[in-house]
């Protein structure tokens, strides 16, 4: 794919380590800027760095900084991400105006997915994607992560997709478009928060070893693509959100909440109805996942 090199900025360490072919793996930075508040945010951002260096692999939190896309943000960048006020939150579609304002901004998964799939970064780990919405019928609110995961070559490790979502066809959309989804030591599609669904996957893999062999062989074939590693968050931290979600549904029913405004309002009113429970597991869930995804990452690098 050719671009515009100079609306890409590669800090070194990570250049360095693409061209020597050694693992890195790209985290996102909405997280950080609209998924937790400060100071947890920026913790859990250097922890989830941490994780990756301890598993061998190189991390990559990729942002929209001063009119390019960043991939690698240092302490400075993540401090910005995470307490200015007005970050933008940008998918596919905000990403042009972000670049030509100079804006900061702060990657979703599928900005995130743009910003690993130009650079060569093989795998990407996040809390959870985004995915088709309840109540689809009437409101067509389907995420730009599903198009975005159907257009890299990028493994994206999470904890399945956010539990305030239609699930079953989530799954039917990420079908549709040739996504392959591994349920990671489950055979479950997981629920977020919660480790199963009760939605069955047709596929599993037991070990980031088999997680990397299946990725050689569907980019080796020339299968273009991505592949959803489905990575239940751990059972001591799981538990069932449904009331909760229920309640905060409702109350963003009311208030006209929607679009891209709507999942960081659940997901906070969520945090609020179970008194932190559910920023507990995001946060637990997203260092498993990075566990995993360094671990697949050093698994496909050796192949």
């Amino acid at each position: 794919m050719s671009f515009d090199a100079s609306l890409v900025r590669v800090l070194p360490e990570i250049r360095e380590a693409l061209s020597e072919g050694r693992p890195v793996v790209a985290l996102e930075s909405t997280i950080v800027a609209h998924g937790m508040p400060y100071p947890a945010n920026v913790e859990m951002a250097e922890s989830v760095e941490s994780i990756v260096r301890e598993e061998g692999a190189v991390p990559a939190t990729i942002a929209v900084v001063d009119g390019a896309i960043q991939v690698g943000c240092d302490s400075n960048v993540l401090e910005r991400l995470a307490t200015e006020p007005g970050v933008a939150k940008v998918s596919r579609r905000d990403m042009p105006v972000v670049l030509a304002q100079g804006s900061l901004g702060a990657t979703t998964v599928s900005g995130t997915l743009i910003g690993a799939g130009l650079t060569g970064i093989s795998v990407f780990v996040t809390g959870g994607i985004g995915g088709v919405h309840r109540g689809v019928a009437e409101t067509w609110d389907v995420s730009a992560d599903l198009d975005e995961l159907a257009r890299h070559d990028v493994a994206v490790v999470s904890a399945g997709a956010k539990s305030i979502l239609d699930l079953p066809k989530t799954l039917e959309v990420l079908e549709t478009k040739g996504i392959t989804v591994l349920g990671f030591g489950t055979d479950e599609f997981p629920a977020f928060f919660a480790p199963s669904s009760g939605v069955k996957l047709v596929h599993r893999a037991d070990s980031p070893g088999q997680v990397a062999s299946m990725l050689k062989a569907k980019w080796g074939l020339g299968l273009e693509g991505g592949v959803l590693v489905a990575n239940p968050v751990p059972e001591e931290f799981g538990f069932d959100a449904t009331p909760a979600i229920e309640k905060a549904l409702v109350e963003a029913g009311r208030r006209g909440i929607e679009g891209k405004a709507l999942t960081p309002f659940l997901l906070k009113r969520i945090a609020d109805v179970t008194g932190g429970q559910s920023l507990a597991a995001n946060v637990a869930l997203v260092k498993n996942n990075a566990r995993i995804g360094a671990q697949i990452a050093v698994a496909y690098a050796a192949l």
